[in-house]
C-alpha cells in the first residue's frame, strides 16, 4: 500500500497588510514559513512530479495562506528507475493543500486532500483527508522546530469489506490521528537540511482499516523525510527528498531531486 502523506510545512509571510507588495518582493526560500507562488517539477524513482502553488490574501490583515496541487508519478514507466505491478505512465497520485497562517502568534492550519489511483490491499483506488495544526517554536541559534498534531480520515473506491467482499463504488473505512515535527538546520546561506518525522495511528473503522490502515497488519506508522536544500539564486533552489518509515529502509524509499522556482 502506498501512504499517503498526510501533513506539509506551512508556508508563513509578511502580513497581509503588505500582502501586495509580499508579492512583489522575493521570499525567503530556506523558510518553511515562507508565502510566495512557485512552481516546481521533480524527477522520482516513480517518475515525475509537478507542482503549482499559489499565495493568496485571504482578507484578514492578521492572516495570509496559500494553496498548492501536485501531480504524481508521470511517465514513471519510462523515466522513473522502480519496477513494480503499479508502475505505468499516468499520473499515480495527486495531492492538494490549502493552509492558512496566523501571523500574530505563529500557528497555521491545514488541509490536506490525497487520492491515490493505484491499487492496495484496502481499495481499488485511496484517498484519505486531514486538518492539522502547527506551531512554530521559538529559533535556537541555526535550528527551527515546528510540531503539529492533527486528524483525517481515510476513503476508497471498491473498498474491501472485513469478509473480504468489495463494497461498490466510494465509501469511508475509518479515521486515523498524526502527530509529527518539522525541523530545519541552516548550514549556510545557500544550504540548509530538513528533518521531518510523523506517526500516524488508526483510530477507528472497519476490521480491516484498524488492523492495516498502513499496510497489512501494521496500524500505526512512523515515518522520516530528510531533505537537503540548495539555493542557487534567491528565486530557484534545487532540493533531493528521501522518504521512508519503520517498514522499510532508507535504499526502498521514496527519491526524488526537486527543483522549485518562485514567480
Amino acid at each position: 500500500m502506498k501512504l499517503m502523506r498526510c501533513t506539509i510545512p506551512f508556508f508563513i509571510g509578511l502580513s497581509s497588510t503588505i500582502f501586495a507588495k509580499a508579492e512583489k518582493e522575493v521570499q525567503d526560500m530556506s523558510d518553511p514559513l515562507a508565502v510566495y507562488t512557485q512552481a516546481g517539477v521533480g524527477l522520482t524513482n516513480k517518475g515525475i512530479n509537478i507542482k503549482i502553488g499559489q499565495a493568496y490574501d485571504t482578507g484578514d490583515d492578521s492572516t495570509m495562506a496559500m494553496r498548492l496541487v501536485e501531480f504524481k508519478g508521470i511517465l514513471g514507466d519510462s523515466l522513473g528507475w522502480e519496477n513494480g505491478a503499479t508502475i505505468d505512465n499516468s499520473v499515480d497520485s495527486i495531492r492538494y493543500r490549502n493552509f492558512e497562517v496566523n501571523l500574530t502568534n505563529g500557528r497555521g492550519v491545514q488541509l490536506d486532500i490525497n487520492y491515490s489511483f493505484d491499487k492496495s490491499h484496502l481499495a481499488q483506488e485511496s484517498g484519505d483527508f486531514s486538518y492539522s495544526i502547527i506551531q512554530s517554536l521559538p529559533k535556537m541559534g541555526p535550528v527551527n522546530l515546528y510540531p503539529l498534531a492533527g486528524a483525517g480520515g481515510a476513503f476508497g473506491n471498491n473498498v474491501t469489506e472485513d469478509d473480504g467482499s468489495i463494497d461498490g463504488g466510494y465509501s469511508m473505512y475509518g479515521v486515523f490521528g498524526l502527530v509529527g515535527l518539522y525541523g530545519k538546520v541552516v548550514i549556510t546561506d545557500n544550504i540548509w537540511l530538513n528533518y521531518n518525522p510523523f506517526y500516524l495511528s488508526a483510530l477507528s473503522g472497519s476490521g480491516i482499516y484498524k488492523n492495516s490502515a498502513f499496510g497489512p497488519n501494521n496500524d500505526s506508522i512512523l515515518t522520516h523525510e530528510f531533505v537537503v536544500s540548495y539555493q542557487i539564486n534567491p528565486t530557484l533552489n534545487l532540493r533531493y527528498f528521501a522518504n521512508w518509515n519503520e517498514y522499510n529502509d532508507f535504499d526502498d524509499g521514496d527519491h526524488r531531486l526537486e527543483i522549485n522556482y518562485q514567480l
